[in-house]
């Protein structure tokens, strides 16, 4: 079982229409983010945010389920505020600490594979930001 996800930009009252989406990549400006679920989310949420690992699973937590079972998180203001607003240099300090982290290391992740992925996620960020967007983190089990 696999769980394809993607990090979309859309308005907040878009939530329904994100989640019921089975191509939301087609639908609103985004990234796929292969391999990465809740867990690791609620990691990237710790580092930037200083939250402990409980609070930060507790706002990784699904604000949506769809019927045919797409999930859909909401990444914290503050999390896309500081992504929106990081040079490469912190990306690659956050990609570094990443994959130290029991997730990461556990799913054998490279530094410059999540260094990938963040650049990628800022880029998105600056773009919702600069849009009055939020960033939702959609996910759908590919059976």
């Amino acid at each position: 079982m696999e769980v394809l996800t993607h990090v979309i930009a859309a308005e907040e009252d878009e939530l329904a229409l994100v989640g019921e989406s089975n191509a939301p990549l087609d639908e609103w400006s985004g990234i796929e983010m292969p391999g990465l679920d809740t867990a690791k989310f609620a990691m990237l949420h710790c580092l930037l945010t200083e939250d402990t690992l409980q609070a930060a699973l507790d706002r990784c937590q699904p604000v949506y389920v769809s019927e045919n079972e797409n999930i859909v998180l909401r990444i914290a203001d503050q999390v896309l505020a500081k992504l929106a607003t990081f040079d490469a240099d912190a990306l690659e300090s956050v990609a570094v600490e990443l994959v130290a982290t029991d997730e990461f290391e556990k799913a054998q992740w490279r530094a410059e594979d999540v260094l990938g992925l963040l650049t990628e996620l800022s880029e998105l960020a600056q773009l919702a930001e600069s849009q009055g967007q939020v960033l939702f983190v959609w996910m759908c089990v590919v059976r």
